[in-house]
């Protein structure tokens, strides 16, 4: 029961400020959603409700928007200005500020992954049968088959979630679906972002799933036998309502899931004033995994989103699926691109070729296009309007040629006319071979579904690069995922029959993946953390593509490990890492007080008191991560870790380092000899700057522990403090 000082205080509070609020009904136009955070102290959960309604005064409850219980000790409420002010002078205030709005940022992945059925980790997780994934976005179409709850067994019994939809619409598979101020009165999904983020991380067996014919195959989603529940927080015009997403977390916690899969971002905000990570922490607190998008504002540093450890961040990739179509030139030579709509009955005849420059509008003014190929350069512009253009200008086909920034990306867009997108490095030889003769030709040949690229996974030029801004002693994002092109369900139908599967791209699609990832993980090691199932995937990360070549980048080059992360998942070895490196949410305390965040603010995040001048803080690369970002100040620098053993009782690991250039790495000791599951072992890494070596921004390398079964492996990143990136 709350004190006698509180009661009062909630009684004065009340009678203050209903004069306020009755003088406010004026300045109506002036109302904004806050969110407010105030000091729980000694407060109960039960009385939560009426401590954050004191605030405003009783006779306007109609004013409070959501009042949150996980995510943080707070309220979202429709204020003025001046109601703020008078909110501030309150005891247990902390902070308010204006919500903002959220961007958004989507056959063969589960194979591409090695996922296969009645085999591997598919079949050790039963599918990631029993698992909740809880995904906040734009709704959900009920009715898509994706969402068949055909053999799938009723959810667990701590669920405690609500269907807002008619009491036919959810199912065994679709277990809840709830809306919020942003949902605009439904939770379906009239955008198409939401169903196929769903579909990706936990969709059923589709067989015959494909768009205009490409990629045909049997879909399904990540954890096939998990369950959905989906919490509509966007429009369907893709505003995303902070206040909404902090309410969401706080009924996915509430509710039971296991796993919140978030596509959007805030940007690069201070954790204490961020929602995602705000709801992340609480999350993970309650034992909840937590999976978000990286952004899509690559390939420049320093543009991450969701950057908080707590989270996984994702970035993303490619799979070795391509949808060719080749540009045949007139010096017989063959361009490769891709596009979505195939024409089977292209003329194989060589047409007159001609560049136009930017793929824009009014590219084609004052040119004659009839019957011939145009060939121009992509921009930001959507490049719908040239097309259009063309084809009502006469033109037979249009090769669209990436820029620079887009490098070999090929996000791909449903177009009913003969195309094909090339890389940038392709439209180098397109236009060299246009100035190399009076009389330029080519064709266009359509050569369907192609499976085997040897380069995959390629990181999407979009997927945002670290360094992280707010901590860059910890290396974000994460790991990769697939991201472009992905094939999953819709809401209806964009070719006017029944198949409702579309191609997207984005770190959208990558974050789902790994939701299902993590759902499959869990379902297989219900006791893991949500730092150990972290730690698994990013340890067991593959670095090299199909090829056995370093990944790259939208350049074809190596890519570095501000885009790669740990690496690219691989689910199959996630689930037996033999090490991993644990964290409980008290762990991130003398975190937080190093990256000098104020008391209050930590209390924010973590929703308790906390004095840092009582806690020994350490600094960020000491967190028990499973990767090294060591940031160079100083010259030398020591950190330790602690890594937990989960795969074989009596076991022997020694250390391999492949040391960044310029830096000098020595592991104490350097074996670890373990003789029980669960028993923990700590090692200290001290790094040294070489002053005579080359000066760098960044350079990396990697750390690993190796038995007989295992390979252990951290990415090391040493960046110089004063790298202006």
């Amino acid at each position: 029961m709350a004190s006698f000082s509180k009661i009062t205080q909630i009684l004065l509070i009340s009678l203050i400020f209903h004069s306020t609020i009755t003088q406010a009904i004026d300045e109506i136009d002036d109302l904004e959603t806050y969110i407010v955070h105030v000091d729980p102290s000694d407060t109960s959960l039960e009385e939560l409700e009426s401590w954050y309604r004191s605030f405003l005064g009783n006779s306007n409850p109609s004013r409070i928007v959501h009042t949150y219980k996980h995510v943080i000790k707070g309220f979202a409420a429709r204020l003025t200005p001046d109601e703020v002010a008078i909110i501030q002078k309150y005891d247990g205030f902390l902070h308010a500020r204006p919500q903002r709005q959220l961007p958004l940022h989507t056959t063969h992945t589960p194979n591409f992954l090695g996922l296969h059925r009645e085999t591997g980790l598919w079949e050790a997780s039963n599918y990631g049968e029993g698992v909740i994934i809880g995904v906040l976005d734009t709704g959900i179409s009920p009715d898509h088959p994706s969402f068949s709850d055909e053999g799938m067994p009723p959810p667990p019994a701590k669920w405690k979630g609500k269907c807002e939809l008619n009491t036919t619409a959810c199912n065994n598979k679709l277990i809840g679906a709830r809306y919020f101020t942003f949902g605009q009165g439904t939770s379906l999904d009239e955008n198409g972002h939401g169903t196929h983020v769903a579909g990706t991380a936990a969709g059923s067996f589709v067989a015959g799933a494909n768009s205009f014919r490409r990629a045909n195959g049997t879909a399904a989603g990540i954890a096939p036998r998990a369950h959905i529940a989906v919490y509509k927080v966007c429009t369907d015009t893709g505003h995303c309502s902070e206040s909404d997403v902090l309410a969401a977390m706080d009924f996915a916690i509430e509710d039971g899931v296991d796993v919140i899969s978030l596509s959007v971002g805030l940007g690069q905000d201070p954790f204490a004033f961020n929602a995602i990570s705000l709801g992340a922490y609480g999350a993970v607190k309650k034992g909840v995994f937590v999976s978000c998008s990286a952004g899509n504002n690559g390939p420049s540093h320093g543009t991450l989103s969701n950057e908080a450890p707590w989270v996984l961040t994702v970035g993303a990739s490619t799979v070795d699926r391509k949808l060719l179509a080749v540009a045949l030139l007139g010096n017989k030579e063959g361009i490769d691109g891709e596009t979505i709509i195939h024409i089977s009955n292209f003329s194989q005849t060589q047409l007159p070729l001609i560049h136009t420059g930017f793929c824009i509008s009014g590219a084609l003014k004052g040119i004659n296009a009839r019957g011939k190929i145009i060939a121009c350069d992509r921009t930001e512009e959507p490049f719908l309007s040239v097309i259009r253009e063309a084809r009502d200008a006469g033109a037979e086909a249009v090769i669209i040629m990436n820029d620079e920034t887009e490098g070999d990306t090929k996000r791909l867009g449903a177009i009913g006319f003969p195309t094909t997108q090339v890389g940038y490095s392709e439209g180098l030889r397109i236009k060299a071979y246009i100035n190399s003769t009076s009389d330029p030709t080519a064709t266009l040949s359509f050569k369907g579904t192609v499976i085997g690229d040897a380069r995959a996974p390629i990181i999407a030029s979009f997927s945002s690069r670290g360094p992280s801004v707010h901590s860059p002693g910890i290396l974000k994002p994460d790991i990769l995922g697939p991201g472009v092109n992905i094939l999953a369900a819709w809401p209806v139908s964009i070719e006017g029959n029944a198949n409702r599967f579309v191609f997207s791209s984005g770190t959208s699609m990558a974050c789902p993946h790994l939701s299902g990832v993590a759902a499959l993980l869990k379902s297989a090691h219900p006791d893991w953390s949500p730092a150990a199932i972290k730690s698994a995937i990013m340890t067991t990360a593959d670095v090299v593509n199909l090829a056995g070549s370093p990944i790259e980048d939208q350049t074809l080059k190596p890519a570095n490990v501000y885009a790669t992360g740990a690496g690219h998942v691989n689910p199959s070895r996630a689930s037996d890492p033999g090490l991993v490196y644990d964290l409980e949410a008290r762990d991130y305390i003398p975190y937080l007080c190093g990256l000098s965040y104020t008391d209050r603010e930590i209390g924010m995040i973590t929703q308790e008191r906390v004095n840092c001048s009582q806690i020994s803080s350490i600094p960020e690369t000491q967190l028990n991560y499973p990767s090294f970002s060591v940031l160079f100040g100083s010259d030398v620098q020591t950190y330790t870790r602690t890594v937990t053993n989960v795969g074989e009782a009596n076991s022997s690991y020694a250390v391999k380092v492949s040391a960044p250039p310029g830096v000098g790495v020595v592991v104490e000791p350097g074996r670890l000899d373990f003789n029980e599951l669960r028993q923990k072992l700590t090692y200290q890494v001290t790094f040294t700057r070489d002053l005579n070596g080359d000066k760098f921004n960044f350079s990396q390398g990697f750390l690993t522990w190796s038995s007989t079964r295992y390979e252990v492996r951290s990415p090391i990143v040493a960046m110089m403090i004063d790298w202006e990136f």
